[in-house]
């Protein structure tokens, strides 16, 4: 006995039914993937996030404060109490003095004055201001570092001239404006100069007087 196929399965490509099978199968499991992950997605979003947890930070204690020590005082010592000078009576036995013996005009004192000569004074008389004239004044040397430096000026020197006129102290009054020029004029002064010494009373003296000394580029 034999069996007919039918003709709309016998003209079917095999792959084709196959093909099919497999696209059903996979949706399938699709849907029922789907229909699993549902609950726990409508679950994820439902549940609230938990609170946070509150720690609780402990404070120190505030050190407590500490009295300070009691200060002993010391009582301070007594003043010595000053006591008064004693004052002993003069005895009586003591001898009185002499009467004065009165003395006729007439007659010559007992004792003659001594006369005391005058000592001359050790200290010199006080130096005089005064105008002094030259004896000696040659001009000081130009130093070398003032000419190549173009340095020019005028010294005002105060000179104390002895009674021989001899210069014993020389003092800048007014500066040149260069210290260089200074110097060599008062050593040059100090050293070289003589004056004619300043009179009193027909006696020379000791005197101060006032010396410019000048420094010109043109006269060397």
């Amino acid at each position: 006995m034999s069996f007919a196929r039918p003709q709309s399965v016998a003209g079917v490509h095999p792959d084709t039914v196959r093909i099919v099978a497999m696209s059903a199968a996979i949706a399938l499991n699709a849907a029922a993937l789907l229909a699993a992950l549902r609950p726990i997605a409508a679950t994820l979003s439902v549940a609230q996030p938990s609170p946070p947890t509150l720690r609780l930070v402990e404070h120190p204690a505030e050190p407590k404060a500490i009295p300070p020590p009691p200060i002993l005082l010391k009582p301070l010592p007594a003043r010595p109490v000053p006591t008064k000078p004693v004052v002993k009576p003069i005895p009586e036995s003591l001898p009185r003095p002499a009467a004065e013996v009165p003395v006729d005009e007439g007659t010559a004192p007992l004792t003659s004055p001594v006369p005391v000569k005058a000592t001359p004074s050790a200290e010199p008389a006080a130096p005089v201001e005064a105008t002094l004239a030259y004896v000696a004044a040659p001009p000081p040397a130009y130093p070398r570092m003032a000419i190549a430096a173009h340095m020019e000026g005028t010294v005002t020197l105060r000179v104390l001239v002895d009674e021989g006129g001899k210069p014993l102290e020389v003092v800048v009054e007014g500066s040149s404006g260069h210290a260089v020029l200074d110097k060599a004029a008062r050593e040059q002064v100090l050293a070289h100069w003589r004056f004619q010494p300043a009179t009193a009373g027909g006696k020379p003296v000791r005197a101060w007087a006032r010396i410019p000394v000048s420094f010109d580029l043109r006269k060397i």
